[in-house]
């Protein structure tokens, strides 16, 4: 099994968008990129802009070759209505775009399945379920909250296991934070997680002490029955992140697990375009 992170923050993006091919089908995970419109009260700077529009090529590349594409949640880092052409032909898996859902996100997902079904692109909702792929198992957790609670909707993790490897992806659960959102992966033990870590960048203001304690306590949990785990996302949107998180880095060093940003299992350097924003206007 062959995992490649395409996008995400720790490559410059608002983005986790994942791509994995065993020998029996090719998956795409949340296609999609954004910015954040604001930061630091700054907008997007170009070059910020000039790496979207480069990771979204990629993105557009490995959706190509994918069988399958999975939609988690209805944010528009991980799914792109305005794009629905490049999903023509694939079989289309989709957070339910009625049931664990919040209002936002529910007006979202009806305007992106509107424009699936204007274009003839069939989809099936997965939350909770099992799809088998030749000797390729792919499953879907009941959803989650998207973070701390449910004022941002829900989200659905995603496991893989072929004869040889497994790997998990958690979309946004900001930690893990909660006991359901841990659970899935604790029960699943992969060899690799992609994990969304917490939103440090904003301790005290929409991220709590208690959560990133929590998220500490479960991220100590998954380390030690997970052999490498990559932590982004939400995370990699504070320069300091490896210090947020110090005490489970040092922890997960008696199992021998990894834990690295996307950038870092690429093998490239990390590029928190986002977090060094001010840096890219030239304020300091």
């Amino acid at each position: 099994m062959r995992v490649i992170p395409i996008a995400f923050d720790s490559m410059g993006v608002r983005s986790m968008a994942t791509f994995v091919e065993s020998n029996d089908v090719r998956i795409a995970i949340d296609p999609s990129v954004s910015l954040a419109p604001s930061r630091y009260g700054l907008p997007p700077h170009r070059v910020e802009i000039e790496r979207m529009n480069e990771k979204w090529k990629e993105i557009t590349s490995f959706v190509a070759r994918s069988d399958v594409v999975i939609v988690t949640h209805y944010h528009y880092d991980h799914h792109n209505p305005e794009e629905v052409d490049v999903l023509s032909g694939k079989k289309i898996l989709v957070k339910h775009p009625k049931e664990k859902i919040n209002r936002s996100q529910m007006n979202r997902a009806s305007y992106f399945l509107e424009k699936l079904k204007e274009k003839g692109i069939d989809f099936e909702f997965a939350d909770g379920k099992r799809f088998e792929f030749g000797n390729t198992l792919l499953e879907f957790s009941k959803p989650v909250f998207h973070g701390a609670n449910q004022k941002l909707g829900f989200v659905v993790e995603v496991y893989l296991s072929d004869s040889k490897n497994s790997f998990l992806f958690s979309s946004d659960v900001e930690g893990p934070i909660h006991e359901d959102q841990t659970a899935f992966i604790l029960e699943k033990k992969p060899e690799i997680a992609f994990i969304d870590g917490p939103m440090s960048y904003m301790l005290g203001y929409r991220f709590s002490r208690d959560s990133l304690n929590k998220t500490i306590e479960n991220l100590k949990r998954i380390v030690e029955v997970v052999e490498t785990v990559v932590i982004d996302h939400h995370l990699l949107r504070d320069l300091n992140w490896r210090s947020a998180i110090s005490e489970a880095i040092s922890y997960a060093e008696q199992f021998s697990t990894k834990i690295c940003s996307a950038a870092e299992f690429a093998g490239e350097k990390e590029d928190l375009l986002e977090a060094r924003r001010k840096e890219l206007y030239n304020i300091s």
